[in-house]
């Protein structure tokens, strides 16, 4: 589990929350070299496709920070895609507390945008959400 002690000094570490549907990423960022971990391992190892990994430091790239700053990501809940939007905003709300002349740039490409669309409830009377029970005529 990744926290702010395992993180190193507190002093120079900041931290922000970014959620996508059931996703949850908690994300620290200290002076490094650049390396993002997430869950104890390399984006590129942890994401499977291109897109994942391009959406996560797409705040990084388009900030000009990408060899900057060290990101430690502890992400949980949904799927792959859910949680690299999680960890997009939860980057761009990082660097936002870094920096807030970034603010208009990051508002300008959507990266602080929320999508908190949550997977409805399942309604009494019905099979799921909306879908209802086969209508039998005879």
């Amino acid at each position: 589990m990744i926290n702010a002690n395992s993180v190193g000094n507190r002093e120079n570490t900041l931290h922000s929350v970014g959620r996508r549907k059931s996703s949850v990423a908690r994300v620290w960022l200290k002076p490094g070299k650049g390396d993002v971990e997430i869950n104890g391992k390399k984006y590129l190892e942890y994401f499977d496709t291109e897109i994942s990994r391009n959406k996560v430091i797409m705040p990084l790239k388009i900030s000009g920070l990408t060899s900057a700053y060290d990101v430690f990501v502890n992400v949980c809940g949904g799927g792959l895609k859910g949680q690299a939007d999680a960890t997009r905003l939860g980057i761009a709300r990082v660097l936002i507390k870094i920096n807030e002349s970034l603010k208009p740039l990051m508002r300008k490409y959507g990266f602080l945008t929320v999508d908190s669309r949550i997977k409805e409830r399942k309604k009494y009377g019905r099979k799921a959400a909306r879908r209802r029970f086969q209508f039998v005529k005879r």
